[in-house]
Formats: structure tokens, sequence, C-alpha cells
């Protein structure tokens, strides 16, 4: 029951920015030996069953300690206006790729005898945003996909848990909080006043991610600010 990981070995997926660079230095910092993993703009639309296969042949037999699943992205258009290719697109590498590298590093994961997977959701999952259905849908799926993983691999002494951010100061969310309406709206939702920082998020996953956290899976810890706890913003 140790709060470090001395010794233990992960892998992050979307590791180069954003919350995920924040992870990678954080379970670096607990003394894990961290291996990320990062899709560049130029080849987004690459083949990720290829990716998939890159990965799992870069970590060989090993046991994988910490695996934490943050790659992904949003489109924020109303359902009308998104094409087959797409939906596709984000369902692929929102949802499935992360649920099917799980499978594929099962053997590593099972070797390691005490394992935590770790998917990075959103309260988009949870709760109904205007736009980003695609996003929202991939997210949801996570989460469900962690709460059936956690019983499945129970057995193999593997947790299975969910990290949930709201709005994140990072690359990604970098539109939205640039418009200074979107912004007061969101900190105004916000009971803590302000969006989080990428390293917020991290020790959420650090923690789930250490010994500490043994008894721990199946569960969706948001970090919000204290966003979807509130009902009506007036007294």
């Amino acid at each position: 029951m140790t709060w470090n990981l001395d010794g233990k070995r992960a892998l992050v997926t979307g590791g180069t920015k954003g919350i995920g660079k924040a992870i990678c230095d954080e379970l670096a910092a607990l003394g894990a030996q961290v291996i990320s993993v990062a899709r560049s703009g130029a080849d987004i639309d690459a083949d990720i069953v290829t990716d998939r296969a890159k990965i799992v042949a870069a970590i060989g037999d090993a046991p994988l300690h910490v695996l934490v699943h943050n790659a992904g992205t949003n489109v924020r258009k109303p359902l009308i206006e998104y094409d087959d290719a797409t939906w596709h697109r984000i369902l692929e590498l929102d949802l499935s790729a992360a649920i099917l590298l799980s499978r594929d590093l099962h053997p590593v994961l099972r070797a390691a005898r005490g394992a935590s997977v770790i998917h990075i959701g959103s309260v988009a999952g949870q709760l109904a945003l205007p736009t980003g259905v695609a996003y929202a849908a991939a997210k949801a799926g996570l989460a469900q996909a962690a709460r059936t993983l956690a019983l499945e691999w129970a057995a193999d002494q593997i947790r299975v848990n969910t990290v949930s951010p709201w709005y994140t100061r990072t690359p990604l969310a970098a539109p939205v909080l640039a418009d200074p309406v979107k912004l007061a709206a969101i900190v105004a939702r916000t009971p803590l006043g302000r969006v989080a920082e990428p390293r917020e998020v991290a020790t959420a996953v650090a923690f789930l991610a250490m010994p500490v956290a043994s008894y721990i899976t199946g569960q969706d810890l948001r970090v919000d600010g204290g966003m979807s706890i509130q009902g009506l913003a007036i007294g």
C-alpha cells in the first residue's frame, strides 16, 4: 500500500500535450517508467489497427502496471452537420481504439498482478452539452466499458476506472475557452469558479494508478470543480 509507482511500467496514450502530458509527468514523478504514444495532426487519419499493433509490439512481454487511455478528439457540431466519415473516425479514436488496446494488452496487464487501467472520460459523457454528440457518446461508452471490464477482469487483479474532467486548460478546449462569452458561462456553472489545470486531472489519475487505490474499481471520478453537483445556481 504505497503512495508511489516505483518500479512500475505505465503506458499513456495521447501523452504529448494537455492532460496526457500532465499524466506522464505525474506518473514519472512518482517513480514509474512511462511510455507515451500519440498521434500528430498529420497522421490522425492513419490506420488505428496498425497503430495498435505497433503499440503492443513496443510494450513487449514485460508486465504493464498502468494503462491510461487519454487519446481522443472532438468535433463540436450538431449531429446533422456530421458526415459518416467524421462520426466513425471519432467513435473509432475515442472509444474503440481504447477498448481494443486494453484487450490486446490484457496478457501483460494480468502479468502485473495488480494492474490499473484508467479511461479519461468526460462529464460530456454524463450530462448533455449543446453539441459534440459523437464525443459524448464515446465518453459515455468508455465509462460503461470501465464498469464492465472492472467486473470481467477482477479475477485477473486488473482494476478499471474512469476519470471524467470538465473544461480543462488544454489545446483541445482552447477554442472554447478563448471565447469570453463561453468561458464566462463555463465559470458561472462551476462552483469553484474556474476551469481545471491539466495537473489537477493528472493527480486524480495518479491516485487511481497507485497501490493505495487497490480497492477501487469500476468507478467514475469526476474532476469538475463541482459542476455536476450543482442544481439551481441561485439561492
